[in-house]
């Protein structure tokens, strides 16, 4: 019986030591990941460059005419997916990869750039084209524009992970959306968070 009670409460307490690093471990990365994004609103520098000539504080008007001219010379084309506009970026590994986009506009004006990247060859248990060398090419590219810097962020339940890269008011943030589709957002955090935004289309 006294022995029974004292297995009992060293297990205990190995739970709760166990509990406690993972909370400790959870919080740490919240409050890195916190930090660099303060670290980085507080430094008051303005990166407002998304690509192809695209930029945040753009008007509706100008990027539907920059988006027309790259257009008509081929560069960009209808896309059938939700995000309405589709490009062929060229990536580390050669591999053909579409990427769909089509921006959010507040007052007007770009703030956030969704984009969802997949190989047109992609199949079921195709090794070749898998979302995890996906993943590595749409990092290779978004560092190719937008530099190097890229760390591993993940939720408190571990559940979910992602890939972030914060530049001033300039946040990028990858990750895999499902099994064959890796998702980007650049959300420019002079104009809201992303705790607003998922506010805002929960209300939509």
């Amino acid at each position: 019986m006294v022995h029974d009670i004292w297995m009992r409460s060293i297990l205990t307490q190995i739970l709760i030591g166990i509990l406690l690093i993972f909370l400790f471990t959870a919080c740490q990365i919240q409050s890195d990941y916190e930090k660099v994004k303060q670290k980085e609103l507080a430094s008051g520098e303005i990166h407002n460059e998304l690509f192809l000539d695209i930029h945040f504080g753009m008007t509706r008007k100008d990027f539907y005419v920059t988006c027309w001219e790259h257009n008509k010379n081929g560069i960009l084309r209808d896309g059938a997916n939700a995000l309405r506009i589709q490009y062929k970026p060229e990536v580390s590994s050669g591999k053909e990869v579409n990427m769909f986009f089509y921006p959010k506009f507040e007052d007007d004006k770009i703030y956030y750039m969704p984009m969802e990247f997949k190989y047109p060859a992609w199949l079921p248990n195709h090794t070749d084209f898998t979302n995890d060398l996906l993943l590595e090419d749409v990092i290779a590219l978004l560092e190719s524009w937008y530099g190097e810097g890229f760390f591993e962020v993940t939720n408190k339940q571990k559940t979910q992970k992602a890939w972030v890269k914060i530049d001033g008011n300039r946040h990028i943030r990858v990750f895999i959306l499902n099994l064959s589709i890796v998702r980007a957002e650049i959300l420019d955090l002079n104009v809201k968070d992303y705790s607003d935004l998922m506010n805002h289309d929960q209300n939509q």
